[in-house]
C-alpha cells in the first residue's frame, strides 16, 4: 500500500481506491489533484482534506448537510461532468454525492465555513471539484455554531 508522510498525521498508509482526483485543483492550489479525506472519532463531524502532492497541505472541511441541514447544492453542467455525473443527472446527496464546507480558522477570530463554495466529491467515481456558486443565498463565510465548532489538524 501506498504511504505519505504529513505535517499533521506522520505517517499515513492508503489504499490507492481511497484517492480523491480534482482535475483542475481547487482554486489557489491548482496543483494539489489527488487528496486523502481522512475521519477521526475525536474530530468528528470534522474531516480533514489531505494533499498527497504536499505533506504540510491538509484542509478542514464539514459536512454541508452538518451545518445546515437543509443545504442545496446547484451544479452547473459542466461541474457534474467534472465530477463523473451524466449531463443532465440531478444528483443526490449521500450515496453518490457529498458536498463539504471548508472551514476557516483565523487568529482572533470564530471559526467559519464557506457554504458558498463547497467541495463537491463522487463517492463512486473517486472525483472531487470545488463547486463555486455565485448566486449562492449561502455566505462564504458562514459562522459555525458551538456544536461543530473547529478543531486543529493533529
Amino acid at each position: 500500500m501506498p504511504r505519505i508522510n504529513t505535517l499533521y498525521f506522520n505517517e499515513l498508509e492508503y489504499a490507492q481506491d481511497s484517492v480523491f482526483h480534482f482535475a483542475a485543483g481547487i482554486p489557489g492550489f491548482e496543483e494539489h489533484t489527488a487528496f486523502l479525506f481522512i475521519e477521526r472519532a475525536d474530530t468528528s463531524p470534522l474531516v480533514f482534506m489531505q494533499s498527497l502532492h504536499d505533506s504540510a497541505i491538509c484542509f478542514i472541511v464539514l459536512p454541508a448537510s452538518s451545518i445546515d441541514p437543509d443545504y442545496r447544492l446547484e451544479l452547473m453542467p459542466e461541474e457534474a461532468v467534472a465530477l463523473g455525473l451524466p449531463y443532465a443527472e440531478t444528483p443526490s446527496f449521500g450515496p453518490e454525492i457529498l458536498p463539504f464546507a471548508l472551514v476557516t480558522l483565523t487568529e482572533g477570530a470564530e471559526p467559519v465555513a464557506n457554504l458558498m463554495s463547497p467541495i463537491v466529491l463522487n463517492l463512486r467515481a473517486h472525483k472531487g471539484i470545488q463547486a463555486i456558486q455565485l448566486g449562492s443565498p449561502y455566505a462564504l463565510r458562514h459562522p459555525l455554531s458551538a456544536e461543530c465548532q473547529a478543531a486543529p489538524c493533529s
